[in-house]
């Protein structure tokens, strides 16, 4: 075997040399594809791409985005809604088909399911990577507890902050479901987190610039004193 493939690359390497000077560059080509593999652009996902009936697990990573202990995290949190009496999923997206924005495929995808289990009370969560977006649907028995309000706030703020902060998508459902397991335990809405504002701190060592003013001005009244104070000296002097 080893005898015949050493003729092979003989082959080969007299092919290309017969092929000119670059007769190797479209070989190399191919190799370097092959090696690194050609990435494919994301598909448009629209709610017909989507499983027609509601997934077992809790999770629904379309875009691969979390690794398998945040699923784990994720997983959990939402079963605990099931104490509630609420069937709990995320759904992580990377491309939204054309024209269909992230809250009309959370509604699209809320009524197909409700109508494959209708007697389940259901609350999504979406996640799209490529915008850093994030939104809330539910039925509309759940929106009694949790009003359109609070989901909208919930997305928008409380789960906006950690995407922005560096694409935290396992801190930012953490941080939305449990500011709605607070509301639906009867507690008060946390409220939308506070963002900190970074400001800069007084500066106690002049700058070059303000140095150089206040030897400036130094020598101006330097001067202002000596041209004062000599020609009355002088005169002083020879008055006598």
């Amino acid at each position: 075997m080893a005898p015949l493939f050493r003729n092979q690359v003989r082959h080969q390497v007299h092919h290309q040399a017969q092929a000119g000077p670059w007769g190797w560059l479209p070989s190399l080509l191919v190799s370097a594809l092959l090696l690194l593999g050609v990435v494919a652009p994301a598909i448009a996902l629209a709610v017909g791409d989507l499983p027609a009936l509601p997934p077992t697990s809790h999770v629904l990573d379309r875009a691969q985005v979390l690794s398998r202990a945040a699923s784990g995290d994720i997983e959990k949190a939402l079963a605990a809604l099931e104490a509630d009496h609420l069937d709990a999923q995320l759904v992580t997206v990377e491309r939204l088909d054309y024209g269909v924005s992230l809250d009309e495929l959370g509604q699209q995808l809320l009524q197909k399911w409700h109508d494959a289990a209708p007697d389940q009370a259901r609350l999504l969560v979406l996640l799209d990577t490529q915008t850093r977006a994030a939104t809330i649907v539910a039925d509309p028995s759940v929106e009694r507890q949790l009003t359109p309000d609070l989901l909208r706030s919930t997305a928008r703020t409380t789960m906006a902050l950690p995407l922005r902060s560096g694409d935290r998508y396992r801190q930012a459902t953490l941080d939305g479901l449990e500011r709605l397991s607070t509301v639906l335990a009867g507690g008060e809405d946390p409220g939308e987190p506070v963002e900190e504002i970074l400001t800069t701190p007084a500066r106690t060592v002049p700058t070059q610039e303000e140095t150089a003013k206040s030897n400036a001005f130094t020598w101006i009244v330097a001067l202002l004193a000596v041209g004062t104070i000599v020609p009355m000296l002088t005169w002083w002097i020879f008055s006598r």
